[in-house]
């Protein structure tokens, strides 16, 4: 993301921001861009207004129009009822509408948005949600999460880097079809694992895949299962009898569609360590 804003320099390649180079032509890239970083830039001793007025003199907003798009930002994050206070003296949920509102001066096309909320809680996570929302009908917003649900609530279009390396590009939709047609059956079995290695392969000829782990939560001999299988695929009462022939015990069983977060995991699997996950919400 720093790269991408002009932030931090790149050993090779390019960024092209609406036909401007990046690091070619910083200041008129830089003007199609409002940036939040993870940790917003604010200034703890100014208040709302007076941070937005530095913001928009330091990009160099017209005086005549400065104080029209400081006032919409305000009103479009909802700080204007805040823009006296100081910003220290902020709850968690305000800082990073401040830090939105100061991304918007300026009238960016693109405003990017690096992880915006980290350390709320759920009620101003959803917030700053729908606030994430209002502004993808005038800007395109450009949003980095690892948190996968918030991905699927707010963005139409996802990336998925791992490494710096690009694995995947498109539509949340699109990426379904990677798995497409799948389910998981999910369990928790008690046995020696052995046994379960037995009944597994007994099992694998009907699944697209087979993955387990012993669980870290439910004690020694209890392991956590999950068998792919296609849609249409119901191996249910299969499954039963293949463990109590092998004398295991089953304490948990549920079917579950492959979601975002299983299609995520999968294009990863062969990536070693960290993966980022920025997910981009399109114009509408």
């Amino acid at each position: 993301m720093n790269i991408v804003t002009g932030c931090l320099a790149a050993t090779s390649g390019t960024v092209i921001i609406n036909g401007h180079d990046i690091f070619e032509e910083p200041v008129e890239a830089k003007k199609c861009i409002g940036y939040l970083p993870e940790l917003p830039p604010l200034y703890m001793d100014m208040t709302p207004r007076e941070y937005l007025t530095f913001v928009a003199q330091a990009k160099g907003i017209d005086r005549a129009d400065r104080e029209y798009q400081i006032n919409y930002a305000m009103e479009k994050t909802q700080i204007t009822g805040v823009q006296n206070r100081l910003i220290k003296n902020l709850s968690k949920g305000y800082k990073p509408r401040v830090g939105i509102a100061q991304a918007m001066l300026g009238e960016p096309e693109i405003i990017i948005l690096d992880e915006p909320t980290v350390g709320l809680d759920p009620i101003q996570i959803i917030e700053i949600r729908d606030l994430i929302r209002s502004l993808a009908e005038d800007h395109t917003v450009i949003l980095s999460s690892h948190i996968l649900t918030e991905v699927a609530a707010v963005c139409n279009y996802v990336m998925i880097i791992a490494h710096g390396r690009l694995i995947a590009s498109d539509t949340i939709e699109n990426l379904s079809t990677y798995l497409v047609g799948s389910n998981i059956l999910k369990m928790t079995v008690k046995g020696d694992i052995n046994r379960i290695r037995m009944a597994l392969n007994s099992l694998s000829s009907h699944a697209k895949t087979i993955t387990y782990e012993e669980s870290p939560t439910e004690g020694e001999g209890v392991y956590n299962i999950d068998i792919e299988t296609e849609r249409t695929v119901d191996l249910r009462e299969l499954t039963f009898n293949t463990f109590v022939e092998e004398h295991c015990v089953i304490l948990k069983m549920v079917t579950e569609a492959i979601g975002l977060e299983d299609i995520f995991l999968k294009l990863t699997a062969e990536e070693d360590g960290f993966a980022l996950l920025p997910a981009v919400l399109l114009r509408g």
